[in-house]
């Protein structure tokens, strides 16, 4: 058996959908990662549909295709009654969240965010991590994060941990404008595809922190399936060492997403998150990897999208555009800073980064 969780509404259309070969054999409340989480965990036979025996990952998309179709369909005519409403603009969003109209903030962030920290992302031609995997002497570069090529090789994995470990690098301004958004109370949640922990180290809690393709800061045995802090795991990853349970001897693995893995539970957290969210901001993501891509169209059509990225992506391209759509195309931070300009937020920022980064230094010379 294998478990997924949907809603009233979600579990309604599968019925309707599939009422033929699914089976409900019980529904309960659930928590995910100490919130609540308003929906439901339906048991279905491995006999159901074919798309249910592939792996939680495809049945979560098919899921949110679902779930847009009675919910919040993110398809609009260009003309009619959208298309005749003024375009927005970032002014206008800075102007709103002043006026204190978004008060439930999501964050969508990939890779962009980071490389101005130092960290290469993972598809940009030449300068991308999978165009220059060649020293770890992989078959091909995606293999590096399948958990099959892993269990037959963790050592290129490991290598590449050493360089993206957390503590090499450091949060950058758009990583302390998310921090500056949770302080101001505004942030309702941040999803991040981000594996180097820059969010947490920028001072972003747990609890308003969704790292949809997993994190380095816990990890498990691929064995015995102890759980460990990853703290526990530096010295041998620094040392370029593939780090071995005490208990079992069995390969210990950050609890890092790879292909062929399920999301962590927290990724569910979207189910209620995106509903209920007034303001969506998506930052530095190609929006290429499902499911997370189809978040982007998961929120009301009422609801403004922020999009600061280098380029158009996802929903932003492919869909006719919104009145509300916001687009900032180019240089992720100097996108950011514009946000923040607009906001009137850009000297606050500036003591906060200033601060925190004091705070960084001190730890680094104590260790």
């Amino acid at each position: 058996m294998m478990t997924s969780v949907i809603s009233d509404q979600f579990r309604m259309l599968l019925h309707r959908k599939f009422k033929s070969t699914t089976k409900l054999l019980s529904v309960r409340k659930l928590k995910v990662c100490n919130a609540p989480l308003y929906s439901e965990v339906a048991y279905v036979t491995p006999k159901g549909p074919g798309f249910l025996q592939q792996g939680k990952e495809e049945y979560v998309g098919l899921g949110l295709k679902l779930w847009h179709r009675r919910c919040f369909s993110t398809s609009h005519s260009v003309g009619g009654k959208d298309g005749d409403q003024k375009q927005q603009t970032l002014e206008d969003v800075a102007r709103l969240i002043k006026h204190n109209e978004y008060r439930r903030i999501v964050v969508m962030a990939g890779a962009g965010i980071s490389t101005p920290s130092g960290i290469p992302d993972f598809r940009s031609p030449g300068s991308g991590l999978y165009d220059n995997l060649q020293q770890y002497d992989i078959p091909y570069p995606e293999a590096i994060f399948e958990i099959n090529y892993f269990h037959h090789n963790p050592k290129p994995f490991f290598a590449l941990a050493k360089e993206l470990y957390p503590g090499n690098y450091k949060p950058n301004y758009a990583h302390y404008f998310i921090r500056l958004l949770h302080d101001k109370g505004l942030l309702h949640r941040i999803y991040t595809q981000n594996i180097d922990g820059l969010e947490r180290l920028a001072g972003i809690p747990s609890t308003k922190l969704v790292e949809a393709h997993g994190t380095f800061a816990t990890a498990t045995c691929t064995v015995c399936q102890t759980s460990y802090p990853g703290e526990d795991l530096r010295a041998d990853i620094l040392e370029s060492k593939v780090p071995k349970c005490p208990t079992c001897k069995g390969v210990i693995k950050p609890d890092i997403v790879f292909f062929g893995e399920e999301l962590p539970q927290c990724f569910f957290l979207y189910l209620t998150d995106f509903p209920l969210a007034d303001l969506l901001v998506v930052m530095g993501t190609s929006l290429e990897v499902e499911p997370f891509a189809s978040l982007a169209g998961a929120v009301r059509n009422s609801v403004p999208r922020v999009l600061i990225n280098r380029d158009l992506v996802g929903p932003f391209v492919y869909r006719a555009p919104r009145h509300n759509d916001v687009l900032e195309l180019g240089d992720v931070v100097s996108g950011v800073e514009r946000f923040a300009d607009k906001l009137g937020w850009k000297e606050e920022l500036n003591k906060l980064i200033a601060v925190e980064t004091g705070k960084l230094k001190s730890i680094k010379k104590e260790e």
